[in-house]
């Protein structure tokens, strides 16, 4: 009895010590979510839940209740133990009798009421720890506030003033003192960037940002303006001094400059401005071939997911899927727009989304291609940055389509869906003559038969292009069973088949039983073209001579092949393949022909030179002939001419120790334009020479050192010049030649 009320407080130890895990685990998957909400890096979550898992552990110590406190706990909480819990960690031997009696009492009493008192935990508590950290996490995500406080929180830089210089050296009067000077950033609303206010003149900003500079002196001045890429801006005076508004389109530099109530002009050094570009959303697809095919009886199912990620964030994203049916002029196309599977979030800026599209559902059919990509758009305003992924096809196999390929330079395409041609018929009827002694004697007489049968319906086909409605008409009348007819044909001339060919009824040439009446039609259809005046102008069906669909030299031999099939078919029916291949060859290499003969060639356009006069070849007199020269001297566009220019005038200047004259001032300033525009791409990289260009531009004295340095600048602007090819000259003489001839014998 002992035995089991002890096993009664195991169990109620170990749901203790298990809430006290589940309360440790509450805290730190919030914290850990909370984590990732801020960075989006499941590794630093995944480093808060292990961290947070040990350090509550060894706060909260899960491993601490024992059976002891266990006892205790269940004497304070069940009225029914009579505080006698204890008993059951005893061993019976130790016990009273009245003892025993208490223990038999309180295990019979732990059965029925344990279930009443739950262990001591703030599961509560935890649940609701965790369900903070989420809500915060959430809301720092879905309003940016990470990243308010990544912009907002600039590390702090030492103001630098902008300090005026005068154009005269020579000025005495004193000149006004820059009290304050502050440049504001305003970010285009969609990036949910705030405004940036800064004393640094250095401007690298999104496109679109609107800048806005403030200047104050103080004392009274008579104007203030600033000079950006060769323009010059007025600021506008306000109560807190001048100021310039204006948004960034592109890089650049600029200045200010003042003039004082005396008249003196004074400028600042040079500052950069760069634009940071929007950049188009990146699309990224996953398991996802580029081409796919379906058979018909398949699971037709494209899955795939799609990684979308924005600097600023997305607006849009979505599928467009063309469907096209059919083929060659008829083909059409159905577009669609789809969406995806999971919710595009706008202002997102990375997004995981997935689609299954259903080709059924799409309502294709065998042969139908599908062709989609993936295009996303951003949140740059007034116009969007869009992006697409590239195209992915899937297509579904059409296994009942049969594309004609037979005779394909035929007139029409007028083939069955079963026909063999005249190669495949040669092809077939040698290889009943290799199989024929593996074969027995009936089924050899019906493979043939069979040749036959197809040469038939060969010569058949064929005999509608000459203008045969039926096999039973007027050119076609020689259609039936040959084979039958030359069996009974056989058994009654068997008296005189040696003084007569067997096969004359039956071949083409002498068919001509009737040939007097067939003279006598033609006579006769003669005799109406020549009284019908517009016989010449109509196309006759009812005569085959008539009726074809090629001309009158195709014709004749189109009539030649039939008749070699003809005799090609006789010999087939009558089991004897080895004589009808020289007909079967001699109708392919006609039909060849024909073919040949309908294909269209086009004449290759080339130099036609004039004619030769036959007195004036071979002779090679060419007193006539004029030849034509053209000298050209190509000269390549000059690049930063005035660089070079300034280049030199500067040497100049450092080696005669002159003063800088106002043409040499108008050089310098259009070379200052010139290495503007290459230090739009690198600002940093030439800052300082054009600051120091554009001082030598106003000031007359300028010390040497500070010429050498802005000409060290200028030389590493200028491009590196090419070499050009030129022959070198080597001053040989006949003794060298000689020593050299035998250094290469000796060698």
């Amino acid at each position: 009895m002992m035995g089991s009320g002890e096993k009664i407080l195991v169990r109620f130890k170990k749901r203790w010590q298990l809430m006290l895990w589940i309360e440790i685990l509450l805290y730190a998957l919030g914290l850990a979510i909370f984590i990732y909400f801020l960075f989006f890096k499941l590794i630093f979550s995944i480093i808060t839940l292990i961290l947070g898992i040990v350090l509550l552990t060894v706060f909260i110590k899960p491993w601490k209740p024992g059976l002891k406190k266990v006892s205790s706990y269940i004497d304070q909480y069940l009225d029914v133990a009579e505080y006698s819990t204890g008993l059951l960690l005893l061993p019976e031997n130790q016990l009273s009798g009245l003892a025993k009696l208490q223990q038999h009492k309180v295990t019979k009493q732990l059965v029925e009421k344990i279930n009443t008192i739950k262990p001591p935990s703030h599961l509560l508590r935890g649940s609701a720890v965790m369900g903070l950290f989420v809500s915060v996490g959430f809301l720092v995500y879905q309003f940016h506030i990470v990243d308010y406080i990544q912009w907002s929180q600039h590390p702090e830089v030492q103001p630098e003033k902008i300090i005026f210089k005068s154009k005269d050296s020579t000025t005495t009067t004193q000149r006004p003192k820059l009290e304050s000077q502050l440049l504001t950033i305003q970010y285009p609303s969609y990036t949910n960037k705030p405004s940036l206010k800064t004393s640094k003149m250095e401007v690298k900003a999104v496109e679109g940002s609107r800048l806005s500079w403030k200047i104050k002196f103080d004392t009274e001045i008579k104007s203030a303006t600033m000079e950006s890429m060769g323009n010059s801006y007025p600021m506008k005076l306000t109560n807190n001094g001048y100021v310039r508004t204006s948004n960034l389109n592109a890089s650049g530099f600029y200045n200010f400059k003042f003039t004082d109530m005396q008249g003196t002009s004074y400028a600042s050094d040079l500052y950069s401005i760069e634009v940071v570009k929007d950049k188009s959303p990146d699309i990224k697809v996953t398991d996802l071939k580029q081409f796919t095919t379906f058979s018909y009886d398949e699971s037709k199912r494209i899955a795939f997911t799609t990684s979308v990620t924005d600097d600023f964030g997305i607006a849009e994203a979505y599928i467009i899927a063309t469907v096209s049916k059919g083929s060659g002029e008829s083909v059409k196309f159905r577009e669609e727009k789809l969406n995806f599977d999971s919710k595009v979030l706008r202002g997102r800026k990375n997004l995981n989304l997935s689609k299954n599209i259903d080709l059924d559902q799409m309502n294709m059919e065998p042969g139908d291609e599908l062709y989609f990509y993936i295009e996303a758009l951003d949140l740059k305003q007034p116009k969007p940055n869009i992006s697409r992924s590239e195209t992915f096809f899937a297509v579904i196999k059409d296994t009942i389509s049969d594309e004609f390929a037979v005779e394909g330079t035929m007139g029409v395409d007028q083939m069955p869906d079963y026909f063999r041609s005249q190669r495949q018929l040669i092809i077939d009827t040698e290889k009943l003559i290799k199989d024929k002694s593996k074969l027995s004697k009936k089924e050899f007489n019906f493979k043939s038969n069979e040749l036959g049968f197809d040469q038939k319906v060969l010569r058949l086909k064929y005999g509608e292009f000459m203008g045969d409605e039926s096999e039973f008409g007027p050119a076609t009348h020689e259609n039936t069973e040959v084979s039958a007819e030359a069996d009974e044909h056989d058994d009654d001339h068997d008296d005189d088949h040696e003084e007569k060919d067997p096969l004359a009824a039956y071949t083409h040439d002498h068919d001509n039983e009737n040939e007097h009446n067939l003279v006598d039609q033609k006579e006769e259809k003669d005799g109406e073209k020549s009284n019908d005046p517009l016989h010449e102008y109509l196309h006759n069906h009812d005569d085959p001579e008539e009726s074809t669909l090629f001309t009158q030299s195709l014709k004749s031999k189109l009539r030649q092949a039939l008749n070699e099939m003809w005799d090609a078919e006789l010999y087939l029916r009558l089991y004897t393949p080895e004589k009808s291949l020289p007909y079967q060859y001699k109708a392919l290499k006609l039909i060849q022909e024909i073919k040949n003969s309908a294909r269209v060639y086009v004449h290759r356009i080339g130099f036609d030179p004039p004619p030769i006069k036959e007195d004036k070849r071979l002779t090679g007199k060419i007193d006539e002939v004029s030849n034509f020269r053209k000298i050209e001297e190509l000269q390549l566009p000059e690049i930063y001419p005035s660089i070079y220019k300034t280049v030199l005038r500067i040497e100049q200047l450092i080696s005669n120790k002159t003063l800088i004259t106002p043409e040499d001032k108008l050089l310098f300033e259009k070379a200052g334009n010139e290495l503007a525009v290459k230090a739009i791409e690198d600002p940093g990289k030439y800052l300082k020479t054009l600051q120091q260009l554009k001082r030598i531009t106003e000031d007359r004295a300028i010390s040497s050192s500070i010429l050498t340095e802005v000409q060290r600048g200028l030389f590493y602007a200028l491009p590196e010049l090419k070499s050009n090819p030129f022959k070198k000259k080597v001053l040989t003489s006949e003794i060298n030649e000689l020593l050299l001839k035998e250094l290469q014998i000796h060698d």
